[in-house]
């Protein structure tokens, strides 16, 4: 059944007000699920609750956020470095561990209640995957899967080569989703060297714009990841 998403471009806000309404649309979708398990309608069916699904996009000024079981010791920089340098910086709920988000970044929120598409977050994860490996592909790049390592990498299996392009981490909670996608389109990489990105040692973080070579139109990048997300997950976003 073609789901309904409503989708919305928030331009440029700051992380913690755009984490506070991720948590204000997920908790309202859980409390419409609970009024139906325990009202009235008790016998609705779970794929039929009316609950509401979001894609919201963002850039975000300059922020660390680090997993709810990340390490600290993979922030590499001082406190007072990161605060001369203007980056904030965030103890989160999602799972995975240390990121960067900034300008030039496009950054992804599904807030889906995934009883109407699939219960199973290994099909989610890896069909957002899959949103990336698409969009690539129609800039001509090949991207990948790495084993046992969430997101969406550049020559995942060549040692010494791999590079990753689009990070992901996620909550859920009553099988809705929260968090979600960063895809370095002309993303500032030097931001990365200040962390252990995602607490994979030894492995570098690249920009579709550092793939190509020239900076790269967000609008157009918006417009192919939105048509894949459509086409993967049999939705329409409104």
């Amino acid at each position: 059944m073609l789901q309904e998403v409503l989708f919305e471009d928030l331009g440029v806000k700051s992380y913690k007000e755009v984490w506070d309404n991720q948590e204000k649309l997920l908790k309202a979708n859980a409390d419409i699920k609970m009024n139906f398990k325990f009202g009235e309608a008790a016998n609705t069916r779970p794929d039929q609750i009316p609950t509401t699904h979001h894609l919201l996009f963002v850039e975000h000024p300059p922020v660390y956020t680090l997993g709810k079981n990340g390490k600290e010791e993979h922030v590499l920089i001082s406190e007072a470095d990161r605060i001369k340098k203007g980056i904030e910086y965030f103890h989160i709920n999602r799972g995975g561990d240390i990121t960067f988000h900034g300008p030039g970044q496009l950054v992804g929120y599904p807030i889906l209640d995934l009883e109407r598409f699939k219960t199973d977050l290994g099909w989610y994860l890896r069909t957002l995957e899959e949103v990336f490996i698409n969009t690539l592909a129609d800039y001509g790049l090949k991207g990948e899967r790495s084993v046992g390592e969430t997101g969406v990498w550049l020559d995942a299996h060549v040692k010494g080569k791999e590079r990753k392009i689009c990070a992901m981490g996620i909550k859920c909670s009553r099988w809705i989703t929260m968090h979600g996608f960063a895809f370095n389109v002309n993303t500032d990489l030097s931001y990365f060297d200040h962390i252990v990105p995602c607490g994979i040692q030894n492995k570098q973080v690249t920009s579709l714009a550092q793939e190509l070579g020239r900076v790269v139109d967000m609008s157009e990048v918006k417009y192919r990841v939105k048509k894949h997300f459509e086409q993967l997950f049999n939705c329409k976003l409104t």
